[in-house]
């Protein structure tokens, strides 16, 4: 069950951060109040009346039925956050989950130190007869 939320939240949290960091800009094109094309990132292509108005020698003065409309939306540009920005409580918090989540990569040492100067104390009665417990 961990491993299956982890690999949902995880994309999930980095198509986030990929959304929030970047410009976002939407343009529309209106010809009589109808939107004919949308474009991200670029130029909206026009809907050609410009051009088959010039052809027809005519000027656009007088009949303004084509419009442009642009949305930019600004990322984030400031990720970068200073350890001094922190208040005490965060440094702590963020210091002390660092050294512990480190810990659990340490390889543990293979020296363990057995006490072999002192024999275990020998029991004073037979346990199996104190307890009554027999095996068949």
């Amino acid at each position: 069950m961990k491993n299956l939320v982890r690999k949902i939240v995880a994309p999930f949290l980095a198509m986030l951060v990929l959304l929030s960091t970047i410009s976002w800009s939407v343009e529309k094109h209106l010809c009589m109040g109808r939107v004919m094309d949308v474009a991200f990132f670029h130029d909206a292509d026009s809907c050609g009346m410009e051009e088959a108005m010039a052809f027809m020698g005519e000027t656009m003065g007088d009949m303004d039925c084509c419009d442009d409309e642009s949305f930019t939306m600004e990322g984030q540009d400031n990720l970068k956050f200073s350890w001094d920005e922190l208040d005490l409580d965060s440094q702590v918090f963020l210091t002390a989950f660092a050294q512990s989540y480190l810990e659990l990569f340490l390889v543990p040492s293979k020296d363990v130190v057995k006490n072999t100067d002192y024999p275990p104390p020998l029991p004073t009665q037979d346990l199996y007869i104190l307890h009554e417990v027999f095996l068949i």
